[in-house]
């Protein structure tokens, strides 16, 4: 595959998981951009037995996180959590099996939890249409939202022990 066919399928994804950890449209498209001229740089070093989707997803974190000490901002300690938990459900659901197992859970999931979490992870709808659509706040969405993740994290934690 060459670099013009990775980046035509896996820009959206890395946009999106960029734009989720910024929340701003501008520095998600800056982020996502820079990330693949690094990938670009370095594509001759990637081993081609690894998934390029996770490798890409990483050069975009590492990235973002750099910007913001460029910028000599401090990323407060809860945005750290919260991405390292977002890193974490998509580290699922890149995963074929793993991503059966989180949609099986979500299935049994409890309302609103499940309806929210699908609305915002595959239906990519921000937390003010979402709360909107419930008669709520963004707020309530958004907590839902985080409620639902954990839940499917604790889930996905169990069952990976169990594994082991």
């Amino acid at each position: 595959m060459d670099f013009e066919e990775i980046y035509q399928e896996y820009f959206k994804e890395v946009y999106l998981y960029i734009l989720s950890l910024s929340h701003d449209e501008r520095i998600a498209e800056e982020i996502t951009q820079e990330a693949f001229f690094k990938a670009l740089k370095a594509i001759k070093k990637f081993d081609d037995s690894k998934d390029i989707r996770a490798w890409l997803f990483t050069i975009a974190k590492n990235t973002y996180f750099s910007h913001y000490k460029r910028k000599k901002r401090q990323v407060d300690s809860g945005a750290v959590e919260e991405s390292s938990m977002e890193v974490q459900i998509v580290k699922h659901l890149m995963n074929e099996e793993d991503a059966f197992m989180v949609h099986q859970f979500l299935h049994s999931m409890n309302e609103p939890y499940k309806e929210v979490f699908s609305l915002r992870t595959f239906g990519e709808l921000p937390f003010e249409k979402i709360g909107r659509l419930f008669g709520k706040s963004a707020g309530w969405a958004r907590v839902t939202f985080y409620r639902a993740r954990k839940q499917i994290i604790e889930y996905m934690e169990a069952m990976n022990y169990e594994r082991d």
